[in-house]
C-alpha cells in the first residue's frame, strides 16, 4: 500500500484551539460474541471501552466527544465516565437503527459546538488504537477533508460463487482492510449525510457516505494491532498485543 507521509502541523501551542470532535460508535449488537456486551467485556481487568475513551481524552487535539450507545448502556457508561474522570466525554447519547444512522446522531450532537471543525469516528470496540494514527488521520483529515486508516491485506482474497465455487483470485497488491477512526472535515461529512438521506442503512462504512457523494477519500497507514473487538477470540488477540504494548514500555 502506498501511502503519503504527513508531517504533524501542531504545536504545543495548539491544543489551547482544539478544533478535532470524536464520535465513538457503541451502540452494536453482542450477538457474536456469545450475548457478552463488547464495550464492556474485561480487558487486563478494564472494560474495553475504558481504553478506548482514553486514547481519545489523552491526545491534544481532541476537544469534544460523544459517545452514541444502547438506551440500556447511557446511565452505566454516565457513572462509569465520571468516576474515570473522562472529562471529554460532553455526551451519552442513544444510537439509531444501524450504525450509520447512529453516526448521524452523535455527529448532530457533536456540532454543536461550532469550534469544531474536524471529526473522528471511532468504532468504540477498537481500544488498541494508538496516538500515532489518531495523529496521522487528524493531519490527513486537515488535508484531504476524508481519511480512513488502512493496512495492507496480507491473506489471498478469492471470489466464490455457488456452492463454494472459486470464480476469482483478486489481485491483493491494491487492496486494504480500512480501520477506524475515520476523519473528515465537519463540512464535507455534514453535506454527505444531507445526500444519504433516509439511505444510510446501505452503507458499511462512514467513508463509503462520503464517496457516495462524489468526494475522493485517501488513506494514511493504520496499524495491525487496531483490532475491533468481534468475537471472544478478538479479546485474547487484544490482551496478547496489550501485553506487547507494556511490555515495551
Amino acid at each position: 500500500m502506498q501511502t503519503k507521509t504527513f508531517q504533524l502541523k501542531y504545536s504545543q501551542a495548539d491544543e489551547k484551539e482544539k478544533s478535532v470532535g470524536v464520535i465513538i460508535v457503541a451502540a452494536g449488537s453482542a450477538s457474536r460474541m456469545g450475548g457478552t456486551n463488547k464495550i464492556t467485556a474485561p480487558l487486563a481487568q478494564k472494560p474495553v471501552i475504558s481504553y478506548t475513551l482514553s486514547s481519545f481524552q489523552n491526545h491534544p487535539l481532541v476537544n469534544d466527544i460523544v459517545l452514541v450507545t444502547k438506551k440500556d448502556m447511557i446511565l452505566t457508561l454516565q457513572k462509569f465516565t465520571d468516576e474515570c474522570g473522562f472529562l471529554k466525554v460532553t455526551d451519552i447519547i442513544e444510537g439509531g437503527n444501524c450504525r450509520e444512522d447512529s453516526v448521524r446522531i452523535g455527529f448532530e450532537r457533536l456540532i454543536k459546538n461550532e469550534n469544531i471543525k474536524t471529526v473522528l469516528i471511532h468504532d468504540g470496540a477498537r481500544p488498541l488504537v494508538s496516538k500515532e494514527v489518531i495523529d496521522r488521520v487528524i493531519t490527513a483529515a486537515e488535508e484531504f477533508s476524508a481519511v480512513v486508516p488502512a493496512v495492507p491485506v496480507k491473506d489471498t482474497i478469492k471470489k466464490i460463487g455457488t456452492l463454494g465455487r472459486v470464480e476469482q483470485t483478486i489481485e491483493r497488491n491494491n487492496l486494504v482492510n480500512i480501520q477506524t477512526p475515520q476523519g473528515f472535515s465537519v463540512e464535507t461529512f455534514k453535506t454527505a449525510l444531507e445526500k444519504a438521506g433516509d439511505n444510510l442503512e446501505k452503507f458499511t462504512d462512514d467513508a463509503s457516505i462520503v464517496e457516495a457523494a462524489g468526494n475522493s477519500v485517501y488513506t494514511v497507514m493504520g496499524d495491525y494491532k487496531n483490532i475491533k473487538i468481534t468475537t471472544p477470540e478478538d479479546l485474547i488477540l487484544a490482551k496478547a498485543y496489550l501485553n506487547s504494548l507494556t511490555e515495551g514500555e
